[in-house]
């Protein structure tokens, strides 16, 4: 390999941040390399082995490279991805990391190298001009940090935060007033290193697993309490019979000792065979309650070793994720900080309020999340202040946005960060960690750099309004930056309601709703397609790519019919008790739906009346998701 290779943007970490700012960068024109650890691309979705993704499940919030891929999981897993109740798409990990190396290797300015852990950064003043590799040195305009534990900011110097920021700091409502005994035994949220179990059925006696060098079966005692072990092994049903374990009631969280993942190299590897340990404990003590009809789901994951037919698989290191699935790292001190008040619901509203630029005044958000606040700690649960509503008959997230900003450092030039290592407080950590919003936030941080290379400028230079019509008017994934429930992008003036609320973010209504019949084309006709496409030095043809229809021959092929009595219990609680198909007549299923369409008939639906449904069944979840709804 040449020792020295040079490029317009280096992406170091090939997890879910970074496969979208790599693909985002190369597909926008820029000379991109990526640099991944592991051989999978993915991270959290795929080779940290959380593939049931959380938060952006609303039809609305169902675009970018998100969507793409949601779209994209539907085609390659023909069997649903209604398994698991933990979250409404389910799926085997090792179709995930296929799609993210097939786009990559679709891409021919982007040049990915696997194996490779970052070494050194070289900076000339105060800007970032490549990164030391062990055996090459990258040189690039724009470095984009992906790592899953933000090592370059370690590595060039960067400020960043790790730990608890008090309520004196920023007056976040849930921060702590003082320090204790849990700011200072868990600095962090807990990391997760995730099994995959297979059902072998009913009769069937899988290899025992052994037990770790440490193994406290004790301390699982009551781990499935309340819940039941169906309910238990349903979490993260994947389909083949496989089950991801990433349980967080005296389960397979790990926090012993977290300051190791940022210490010496010794030190977090010795975290990272504890925890391992911690899982192989967990899933032994599984199957030694439940019985040998679970065991590990061998060969999942590729080996870290090479292998040959004469050495077969390890199940303990093919059944086990890569790598551990981190919550949490070291967060950038950027241009803005994401704080609790930025995600928490406006007064009396059900969306959080826009990030505003306090100089330009202009709205600077790039990417959107719905996610509740959800903290993990092995030791306390630990109360925020709540972030959801109920929506579509179940709970959901209150929508938010992540500014520009928030991914630029104070003073270093010829950087961005794109991973959970953004400039976030502790606190609004939680909602802002999970797979969707990160994939959003790549997407953000490689156009941004991809722009960068386009107008010669640096990332704290480049205008937020190109930056916002450029990810709208995506040719391959457009994205969505202002959440509105009900506003699908499959809509004809999708983009035009879009651009509208960026410039008068003043006029983003609290409850979350746009009104579908006003037309605002023409109040800013300076922002036009026409004109986007004149001023860009992009060649390709910039016209939004139309979203799969909600409904063609092919999907209404694939929805199931029922009928039967509908019921309210409460506001946003429904059910339907079966009358059709007769097999199942009597039975009761709770109804839910992504649509906002849907949401809306179904709170108008008369109670007692008879109803017909299209949709989905997920039995782990015991619900019904509804697709089109007919009331007699």
């Amino acid at each position: 390999m040449t020792d020295r290779l040079n490029t317009d943007v280096l992406v170091v970490g090939g997890g879910t941040g970074g496969v979208a700012a790599a693909l985002q960068a190369a597909r926008r024109g820029a000379n991109t390399i990526l640099v991944s650890e592991f051989t999978w691309l993915g991270g959290m979705l795929t080779s940290a082995g959380v593939s049931a993704p959380d938060g952006n499940e609303l039809l609305a919030f169902q675009t970018g490279l998100w969507g793409a891929f949601l779209q994209e999981l539907k085609r390659r897993q023909p069997e649903g991805l209604d398994w698991g109740w933990v979250s409404f798409f389910t799926f085997n990990p090792r179709v995930g990391a296929e799609i993210f190396a097939d786009w990559v290797s679709q891409q021919p300015n982007l040049h990915w190298i696997s194996g490779y852990k970052p070494q050194e950064v070289l900076k000339q003043d105060d800007k970032i001009i490549g990164v030391r590799f062990s055996e090459f040195t990258v040189y690039a305009e724009i470095t984009v940090d992906a790592t899953e534990l933000g090592d370059l900011l370690a590595l060039a110097e960067v400020p960043y935060r790790w730990g608890w920021e008090l309520q004196t700091e920023w007056e976040e409502p849930s921060a702590p007033i003082i320090a204790n005994s849990l700011t200072k035994s868990c600095p962090v949220q807990a990391p997760t290193w995730v099994a995959i179990l297979r059902d072998f059925g009913e009769n069937a006696v899988s290899p025992e697993i052994p037990a770790p060098t440490i193994d406290n079966p004790e301390q699982f005692v009551g781990a499935w309490e309340g819940y039941g072990a169906e309910q238990f092994l349903n979490y993260g049903r994947l389909p083949g019979g496989l089950m991801m374990i990433n349980w967080p009631c005296r389960g397979n969280d790990y926090g012993e000792g977290l300051n190791r993942l940022i210490q010496s190299p010794a030190q977090q590897q010795e975290f990272f065979q504890e925890s391992r340990w911690h899982t192989q404990s967990f899933v032994r003590f599984i199957q030694k309650q439940l019985g040998r009809r679970y065991g590990l789901a061998s060969g999942l994951f590729p080996s870290p070793q090479p292998t040959t037919h004469i050495q077969p698989q390890d199940p303990l290191d093919t059944s086990f994720a890569l790598h551990l699935y981190y919550r949490e790292s070291r967060r950038l001190q950027g241009l803005t900080i994401i704080r609790e008040q930025d995600i928490l619901p406006m007064p009396g509203g059900n969306v959080a309020p826009l990030p505003i630029n306090d100089t330009t005044g202009e709205c600077d958000a790039i990417a959107i999340g719905n996610y509740p606040n959800d903290h993990h700690y092995t030791q306390d649960i630990f109360p925020v202040k709540l972030k959801y509503l109920r929506w579509g008959g179940r709970w959901t997230g209150t929508p938010f946005t992540i500014p520009y900003r928030a991914l630029i450092p104070v003073k270093t030039e010829g950087l961005l960060v794109c991973e959970k290592n953004i400039s976030v407080s502790h606190i609004a950590n939680g909602a802002t960690r999970l797979q969707p919003v990160v994939l959003g936030i790549g997407q953000a941080a490689g156009m941004a750099a991809a722009l960068c290379i386009a107008y010669r400028c640096q990332p704290r230079d480049l205008s937020v309004h190109r930056l916002q019509q450029e990810l709208l008017h995506d040719p391959v994934a457009p994205a969505a930056i202002i959440p509105l429930f009900n506003l699908l992008p499959n809509r004809p003036d999708w983009v035009d309601k879009q651009c509208y609320y960026l410039e008068y973010p003043e006029a983003y209504p609290t409850h979350g709703y746009c009104d579908l019949e006003f037309s605002s084309q023409q109040i800013y006709s300076h922002l036009s397609l026409q004109t986007l496409k004149s001023q860009s030095s992009n060649p390709v043809d910039l016209n939004p790519k139309s979203y799969e229809q909600l409904s063609t021959p092919e999907v209404e092929e694939s929805r199931s019919c029922f009928k039967g009595v509908f019921h309210r219990t409460q506001e946003q609680n429904y059910t339907l008790t079966l009358t059709f198909p007769q097999q199942l007549a009597a039975k009761t299923w709770t109804l839910v739906t992504l649509d906002a369409e849907i949401d809306r008939q179904l709170k108008q639906c008369i109670n007692g009346s008879q109803v017909s449904v299209k949709g989905r069944i997920n039995h782990s979840g015991y619900w019904f998701i509804v697709e089109v709804i007919e009331q007699s």
